[in-house]
């Protein structure tokens, strides 16, 4: 006899909660519902195994065919996530690849791994693609997850069930130093947000090309508000280099336009490159030169090392894939 599906109702009667409050939680509405009921609500799905209705035929298969992408929706992006550069690219490779494989792509922004967990599981979800979040997320991730992941954007040192895909960023800061000391610039400015993981390898490749005594760093807002203030406030930096070196191409085109809006011309008094090559950067005015990974290659070898986890085979857990250069029109003539 096929076993009754749970309903909302039945989780809302057990728990003695209204059926809207026990919806909320499930899409993730939860700003005005206590800590203590949302974790009451997803303790209750887990153990009744509950699944959303709209996909219970799919679902009650072995295989989901889903592949879940979690973005860390940070706050740095403003409530715009899905709209950044990088993401928005990478997004665009993972559906192609998960398309080949007859799969379908589901995408969630998420804060913590616990949201991840959640709703992973009430989708039996083939494997996951996770961005953006940092190492103890993914071992915590790891120990509470049986289904298989792949780390696309972040420093995972301790890969174990996992395929952690990374770049070669103290390369590509490296190129990107050696580039501008051939250009002869003299003195450079590196812009980023932090001082932690990619960010650092791609400061500390820099400086090896570029020499770290003529290189001078600013750790700016992540809002773009209070980051056009700092410049404001720090503005007479730019007239003491003439090249700039921003750690992401979002942050690279955003100073072009604050430089702009400044009376400060791009190339001509100061030279801004970024890093990854995402589709803008041939789209703005001067065009970006930047560090350019390759977005095809990285979603290809995520979605099958997924595969690779769910049947069991052997798989290289760290893998790092090269960058180069491109050089464009926002540091002067080629």
């Amino acid at each position: 006899m096929e076993k009754q599906r749970v309903r909302i109702s039945d989780i809302a009667e057990e728990l003695g909660l209204s059926t809207a409050t026990v919806s909320n939680v499930i899409h993730g509405k939860t700003k005005k519902i206590s800590d203590e009921t949302v974790k009451r609500v997803q303790a209750k799905l887990e153990e009744r195994q509950y699944i959303p209705s709209m996909a219970g035929i799919l679902l009650a298969q072995n295989s989901s065919k889903i592949i879940g992408v979690f973005v860390n929706d940070h706050e740095k992006y403003e409530g715009h996530t899905l709209d950044d550069l990088f993401m928005a690219s990478s997004l665009n490779y993972l559906s192609t690849e998960i398309e080949k494989q007859g799969k379908f792509m589901m995408v969630k922004k998420a804060k913590t791994m616990d949201e991840i967990i959640q709703f992973a599981s009430m989708w039996n979800m083939d494997g996951l693609v996770v961005i953006g979040f940092c190492q103890q997320d993914y071992s915590y991730l790891r120990s509470h997850m049986r289904i298989p992941f792949v780390v696309y954007d972040g420093i995972c040192q301790q890969p174990e069930r996992i395929v952690n895909i990374t770049i070669d960023n103290i390369d590509g800061g490296r190129q990107m130093g050696t580039y501008f000391k051939e250009m002869g610039h003299r003195k450079a400015l590196c812009i980023a947000d932090n001082d932690e993981d990619m960010d650092r390898d791609r400061y500390i490749g820099f400086c090896q090309g570029f020499g770290e005594e003529n290189t001078t760093r600013l750790i700016v807002p992540m809002t773009k508000k209070e980051r056009w203030d700092f410049y404001e406030e720090n503005i007479n930096i730019f007239h003491k280099v003439t090249a700039v070196f921003a750690v992401s191409d979002a942050y690279a085109i955003d100073l072009i336009h604050f430089l702009n809006w400044k009376g400060i011309r791009v190339p001509d008094e100061v030279s801004v490159a970024g890093f990854d090559d995402t589709p803008m950067c041939e789209m703005i005015a001067p065009s970006l030169t930047t560090i350019k990974q390759d977005g095809a290659l990285r979603a290809r070898i995520a979605i099958e090392g997924l595969q690779k986890l769910r049947e069991g085979q052997d798989i290289n857990a760290a893998i790092t894939l090269p960058v180069t250069l491109v050089k464009r029109e926002s540091t002067g003539k080629l």
